[in-house]
């Protein structure tokens, strides 16, 4: 039964259902899988991790009143497995020569022969999908090999490298830095690009270790980065200065949550489809995403555009001599003629969208450039050609109001204010929530498409969470995310899926699209509002010294 799942606030449209241990996860992420599958539930994603299934969009912007459905409907495929026992059972080849062979060894009080023996007899579930696209948590080993992650993570783990970490295996599908002891390298690609379907490992799939005794004899090369700034259509605009970073973004990639990557997509939504309506575009047409800094770019061709977002001063000079390039209205730009834009002097991000889309090869559905992943177009450089989708479908659109007044953009040395909903795991933090709210914390530099990060007092945990480890659990856009630290992170478009520190609470939807114009030397108010549906005994939580949990 599933009456006693609780069901935790996760932003204005998630909620969080904390299933206690990772078996009882598995079959709740199972039973709603089929169920959206079914068409019983709506959601835009549901994201496994150790104990909890975060249900982000559809109806889940119900708020806590959702909980009844869901216990309703996890109960009705409880006979769902995700122990993956009807897949088929994939091995991958290790040769266990990992620099923490040894230690693991110690910790665990047994010989590396043992070691071997115990990883290679289990057979493995992949329970979730998480950190960087690809990378799979498996469940089941031998609890003998429970061990911690490094004091101290290595900034630079090689793909392939095969890791411990706590009750999970893994296997790093690219270069990137970790804390999970490293116990071995295999040669099998867990993510590769070229492939029908990018990730090796999906949630609930089986797997098992082969011990290969002698060293890999070729390491596969790490997929390369692809530099899909140029497709197919009509070469339009060749890039002079691309600022500070400059991306092909579009609405992002949907229901792929179950490979580790998440839907990522343009930063400031309201603004892009602004914009493609403007210059006549499909809905989900591509459009650049312009970072900070100047901006240039000369047309190949005869060319519409629309810029919206956050206003720059901006000139077209060419041929037909020099004018001001206009904000929230189409224009035309002509062959040969330039468009040079200065930095934003309120905001971060602006749209500038092209009348038929942009041509990029797409990647799980989207054109969108992941910057956390790696995945879709790089970002522009100078000499680039962008090229025309020619996808246009309707006329060119009127002038529109802007969609954040220009005086609401954030400033450095003024105040924005975001409201967010405080949770899921607010309640390790009772005596920070009102130091989150009360005073004012300022946008740091190192901000990016990941998150905001800011700077204020540190927020402490209670006595009761001091020393505790939360388990992997998904995050919603717009998460508060409070490392140890003490100073939040807000998460936007190109967050990880899952996380291990505690999320204080989540912006408001309606919020998002001022987060994402934070600029650095920023202050930001958080204004704490009432959720979708009112407090419920979901909400409460256990300190640790009286929870009964599985870890």
């Amino acid at each position: 039964m599933t009456h006693d799942l609780r069901i935790r606030q996760a932003g204005s449209s998630a909620v969080l259902i904390d299933c206690g241990d990772l078996e009882r996860a598995l079959g709740v992420f199972a039973a709603l899988r089929i169920a959206a599958e079914l068409g019983e539930l709506t959601v835009d994603e549901l994201v496994p991790a150790a104990e909890t299934v975060l249900v982000r969009g559809g109806e889940a912007k119900r708020g806590l009143s959702i909980g009844p459905r869901l216990r309703q409907l996890a109960d009705l495929h409880a006979t769902v497995r995700a122990d993956g026992s009807a897949t088929p059972e994939r091995t991958v080849a290790v040769s266990y020569t990992g620099e923490d062979l040894a230690e693991v060894a110690s910790i665990a009080g047994m010989s590396i022969d043992e070691v071997i023996t115990r990883h290679t007899a289990a057979t493995y579930t992949v329970a979730f999908t998480g950190f960087a696209p690809g990378f799979a948590y498996l469940a089941g080993g031998d609890p003998a090999l429970n061990v911690p992650r490094r004091a101290t993570p290595r900034p630079r783990i090689l793909a392939g490298s095969v890791g411990l970490a706590g009750a999970f295996s893994g296997v790093y599908p690219r270069e990137s830095p970790g804390g999970w002891q490293l116990i071995g390298t295999t040669a099998e690609r867990m993510w590769d690009s070229d492939r029908e379907r990018p990730a090796a490992l999906l949630a609930g799939e089986r797997v098992r270790f082969v011990a290969e005794r002698e060293q890999i004899r070729a390491r596969a090369a790490a997929a390369p980065q692809e530099r899909t700034t140029a497709a197919a259509g009509t070469p339009t605009l060749t890039i002079v200065s691309p600022g500070l970073q400059t991306l092909i973004e579009d609405a992002g990639r949907r229901g792929v949550a179950g490979m580790g990557v998440g839907e990522s997509g343009t930063a400031i939504p309201l603004a892009y489809h602004q914009a493609n309506r403007l210059v006549g575009n499909r809905t989900a047409a591509a459009a650049l995403e312009l970072g900070h800094g100047d901006f240039a770019a000369v047309a190949v061709t005869d060319a519409v555009l629309a810029l919206t977002g956050a206003q720059r001063h901006g000139r077209i000079t060419g041929q037909h001599g020099s004018r001001p390039a206009p904000h929230g209205t189409p224009f035309r730009l002509s062959e040969g003629e330039q468009l040079t834009l200065g930095a934003p002097e309120r905001g971060l991000r602006t749209m500038l969208a092209l009348r038929g889309g942009i041509a990029a090869p797409p990647f799980l559905g989207s054109r969108s450039r992941d910057t956390l992943a790696q995945l879709g177009p790089a970002p522009l450089a100078a000499g680039d050609t962008v090229a025309n989708a020619n996808e246009t479908t309707r006329a060119v659109g009127a002038p529109e109001p802007a969609a954040l007044a220009e005086q609401a953009l954030p400033r450095a040395g003024e105040t924005t204010h975001l409201r967010v909903l405080l949770g899921p795991r607010d309640n390790w933090f009772t005596d920070a929530v009102e130091q989150l709210t009360a005073g004012q914390w300022e946008v740091s530099p190192r901000s990016d498409r990941v998150g905001v990060r800011l700077a204020g007092q540190p927020l402490a945990r209670d006595a009761a969470w001091v020393g505790r480890e939360l388990p992997s659990e998904g995050v919603a856009i717009g998460s508060l995310q409070i490392p140890p630290d003490g100073q939040p992170v807000l998460f936007l478009t190109d967050r990880p899926l899952t996380g291990g520190y505690p999320v204080i609470a989540v912006v408001h939807d309606d919020d998002l699209e001022l987060a994402a114009q934070l600029t650095p030397g920023t202050l930001v108010k958080l204004v704490p509002v009432t959720p979708p549906a009112a407090t419920t005994p979901d909400q409460a939580e256990a300190p640790p010294h009286t929870q009964e949990k599985s870890k």
